[in-house]
């Protein structure tokens, strides 16, 4: 039997943000080392040289190592933002400010906000929250072009930090004119995936997807979850994207704090049910910005989201800005492994059906796929998909065993480096499928995923270079000449 305790095969992903604390080629590789799998580009810092040269370098390390990082570009979406302070400025509990719009200087009396129609939209006895709620305002009075508030929590506010509005209904629009430039270049430069922010409602999905098409791209989207109004048409919004976000952050700020972690499993678990890749994010390992280790509550936070079995838990600025940014990735991918042989020994997830009716006879093959890798302990299933989709729907049931994603598409390849266990293999076109077992032998004997005469499952198409034509499912002994299909397939 071979030694697979280097494949880490049954696992959570990890994604990290790169920033200037990580986006050099030594660091990079570094953190891929350390079990980095995907990168998130963040469009709220920098510019868009800066972007692409971070980009060149994600892409330059992944080639060289072998590694299909995909890259995920975040779009800022409507943040409201403080404008620049000079030095920070210290707010006073029981002082009054005014908060007017634009992007003047601020002060410790008067502090500019950048959305333009505050003092039309925020009403007396609204409150303010500053850098996700460190510092907390309430509108006092309104004028004509400002919003007279008195400072119920006092702190130090700086450039630029966010600014949430929980009590408010503001006419925002879902894509901002930056957001836009940032997905033209997004969609030009190949990344992976792109991450829409402060969704509201479907319509916000909807328009982006339209956004991509008109460009002549089909880049799979992750929808964020930080409003409440997101929760409010949750289902709608998990079937219609690609992968969801929890972002823990704005989430905190704008709802109650207390109800996050029931919210998070919530999402968690509804993803789940349809097979839709979810990602739990957000001060996951805080205190390794400043500190090489991290507190025991945040070891149990990101275990929590393996225990949940999400497919990706996320870094933001323990890898952007923090001084840790290798030791941050090393725990985490600890802390996975380790929760990850526990659940190894748990009883199987068997998700509810719940798929669309054009993927059920993909979903019916990947099912009965999924029975016999169980029934027969199987060395691993092998999935040849030419869209990923095939894949995810097996991927949903996390599997005991490690899942080997094939495909001939390289943008593919790395998509399914954000699913859970999958190890994602780019191969090239096969329609014969006595090539593609061969290929398939020498590809898990090479990478000693299985050694000769184990059994596997794997799961094909009569028409593999063709998109949704999933309809094989068979059971096949590494080496051996033959394979034998599932009953009932």
């Amino acid at each position: 039997m071979p030694d697979n305790s280097d494949n880490r095969h049954v696992r959570t992903k990890i994604i990290a943000t790169i920033g200037p604390a990580s986006a050099d080629p030594q660091k990079l590789d570094a953190l891929c080392e350390a079990g980095l799998d995907v990168c998130r580009i963040n469009f709220s810092h920098g510019d868009h040289a800066a972007h692409e040269a971070v980009l060149n370098t994600i892409r330059s390390v992944g080639t060289r190592r072998g590694t299909p990082l995909a890259v995920i570009g975040d779009l800022c979406g409507p943040k409201i933002r403080l404008g620049t302070c000079g030095l920070p400025l210290a707010l006073a509990p029981g002082a009054r400010v005014a908060l007017v719009p634009g992007g003047a200087p601020c002060t410790t009396t008067r502090l500019s906000v950048s959305y333009p129609h505050l003092a039309d939209e925020v009403l007396p006895g609204h409150r303010v929250l500053i850098d996700d709620g460190l510092v907390r305002l309430v509108v006092r009075e309104r004028r004509d072009d400002a919003l007279e508030c008195e400072v119920v929590a006092g702190g130090v506010v700086s450039s630029r930090k966010g600014v949430n509005l929980p009590d408010s209904t503001l006419s925002v629009p879902a894509l901002t004119q930056k957001d836009l430039l940032d997905l033209d270049w997004a969609l030009t430069h190949g990344v992976d995936y792109i991450a829409l922010s402060f969704v509201r409602q479907a319509e916000d999905l909807y328009e982006l997807r339209r956004q991509i098409k008109a460009r002549g791209h089909a880049t799979p989207v992750i929808v964020k979850i930080e409003k409440p109004e997101a929760l409010e048409h949750l289902d709608e919004l998990i079937e219609s994207s690609d992968a969801v976000l929890v972002a823990r952050g704005d989430l905190g700020v704008e709802t109650d704090l207390w109800r996050v972690p029931v919210v998070q499993k919530d999402i968690v678990a509804r993803c789940r049910r349809v097979g839709v890749p979810v990602i739990v994010a957000t001060q996951m390992l805080q205190t390794m910005i400043d500190n090489p280790i991290p507190t025991r509550a945040e070891v149990s936070d990101v275990a929590n989201a393996v225990f949940d079995q999400a497919d990706a838990v996320m870094l933001s600025g323990e890898t952007a800005v923090g001084q840790y940014p290798v030791e941050a990735v090393t725990m985490m991918n600890r802390i996975v492994a380790a929760t990850g042989q526990f659940l190894a020994a748990s009883p199987p997830f068997d998700p509810p059906p719940s798929v669309a009716v054009h993927y059920r006879p993909t979903a019916a093959v990947a099912h009965a796929a999924v029975q016999a890798a169980r029934d027969l302990g199987v060395r691993l299933v092998a999935v040849w998909s030419a869209t990923g989709t095939t894949v995810r729907m097996v991927a949903k049931y996390r599997l005991p065993m490690p899942i080997l994603g094939l495909t001939c598409d390289e943008h593919v390849q790395r998509q399914m480096n954000l699913l859970y266990g999958v190890i994602p293999v780019r191969v090239p076109p096969l329609d014969h499928p006595a090539a593609m077992v061969r290929t398939l032998d020498a590809l898990v004997l090479e990478r000693r995923l299985a050694a000769p005469g184990d059994v596997i499952v794997v799961v094909t198409s009569t028409r593999p270079t063709v998109a949704g034509a999933t309809d094989t499912a068979l059971v096949h002994r590494v080496g051996a000449e033959g394979v034998s299909p599932l009953a009932g397939v």
